[in-house]
């Protein structure tokens, strides 16, 4: 049997049809369009914050870092490249430098202002003497100076033949004597011989005054710049190598010492100074006279007597006998006879000792020097050597 279905229709008084009331349910808001509270909101904000761990820290950290090595790897690599081409240019600019300075120094043995000043910072041997070498420096230092003093002074063109022969003469003396003065270190080390600062300054100070160059080293320092190109500096360099060679001789030469001593002896002794002068005394020129100098007013600028002859007379009584002096050749006992404020009239014994030559001679031949340029001796003899 067919059911059907039946509507019920509900009517107002009025007889029109009455709908049913229908009661609307909304669904819920959504949490995020709800009313909240400052409090509650700040709540929420900060459960999404990640907590900060050393976890999350290293996480983090991986993050930056993989990000960052695509840059890393090529900067790495141009860096290295950098060093490598930079280094490459560096090795090149070394080289070319020591081979133009090897070739300047020991094939066409140039003494250009240039190559002078690279001797002054690198140490290239000139020679060698057992295990001590000779600088080419100072070889140089020798060599300019008297250049310089020939081009100065003697106006001397070392450009031409004549100049060339000359200096080509000289070479091998410039040589031989920084290789002497080498073989006079080793004596004066091997004989505890030394030379203090103030002798050296004692020294230049006396120069100064024999030559009248002024109350301060300004003037001394002008003239040497003149005429051999020479700082107050080289000067002084120069003055301590001679005074050395010069002690070194006075030293080892025992028997001129001895032989000083003992005339010193006689003249403390009672013994008449002009006789033992006449018998005893080198000096040809004054020991026919008693010893007495031929300059009867020897004062401070008097060249012919030596500055340290003069400072002890300067110290002496009339009627006074020194103590044995040494000077550069020799050694010397003074009498000061007279003096008329300050001009000497005085008498001497010279006793010579040996030159350092006659030291060093058995020594290079004992310990012969190995050289490393070639330089001939010419029969031709050079000018005279300025000192």
């Amino acid at each position: 049997m067919k059911m059907t279905k039946r509507t019920t229709i509900l009517k107002d008084k009025a007889g029109k049809v009455k709908l049913p009331r229908v009661r609307t349910v909304l669904p819920p808001v959504p949490e995020r369009f709800r009313k909240q509270s400052l409090e509650s909101k700040t709540e929420a904000s900060l459960q999404k914050v990640p907590r900060i761990t050393n976890e999350t820290v290293a996480e983090h950290r991986e993050t930056v870092l993989k990000g960052a090595r695509k840059y890393k790897y090529p900067l790495e690599h141009s860096k290295h490249m950098i060093v490598k081409i930079t280094s490459a240019v560096l090795g090149v600019a070394l080289v070319t430098f020591l081979v133009y300075t090897l070739l300047s120094l020991y094939k066409f043995q140039s003494t250009s202002e240039f190559t002078y000043r690279i001797t002054q910072v690198v140490p290239f041997p000139v020679a060698k003497v057992g295990s001590n070498f000779v600088s080419y420096e100072s070889y140089l230092f020798e060599l300019r100076r008297y250049m310089h003093y020939y081009e100065t002074q003697q106006k001397v063109d070392f450009d031409t033949d004549r100049g060339k022969g000359q200096l080509a003469a000289y070479k091998p003396q410039a040589l031989q004597k920084v290789i002497d003065e080498l073989y006079v270190k080793k004596l004066a080390k091997e004989n505890g011989v030394s030379v203090s600062n103030s002798e050296v300054d004692a020294a230049v100070s006396a120069l100064r005054i024999q030559n009248q160059l002024g109350n301060d080293d300004r003037e001394l320092a002008a003239v040497t710049q003149k005429f051999f190109n020479w700082s107050l500096g080289d000067l002084k360099r120069r003055v301590k190598s001679e005074l050395l060679a010069q002690k070194v001789a006075a030293k080892l030469d025992k028997t001129a010492y001895d032989k000083a001593q003992d005339v010193l002896k006689q003249v403390r002794g009672g013994g008449d100074f002009v006789a033992l002068a006449g018998q005893y005394s080198d000096d040809i020129g004054t020991k026919g006279n008693g010893g007495q100098y031929a300059d009867s007013a020897i004062t401070v600028s008097t060249t012919s007597v030596h500055p340290t002859i003069v400072g002890q007379l300067q110290r002496m009584k009339v009627g006074d006998v020194s103590d044995v002096i040494t000077t550069p050749t020799a050694f010397e006992i003074v009498k000061l006879l007279s003096d008329e404020g300050g001009k000497y009239k005085a008498a001497h014994i010279e006793v010579k000792f040996r030159p350092v030559t006659d030291f060093t001679a058995p020594l290079a031949k004992k310990q012969p020097s190995q050289r490393f340029i070639t330089v001939e001796d010419i029969p031709a003899a050079p000018a005279s050597n300025p000192q």
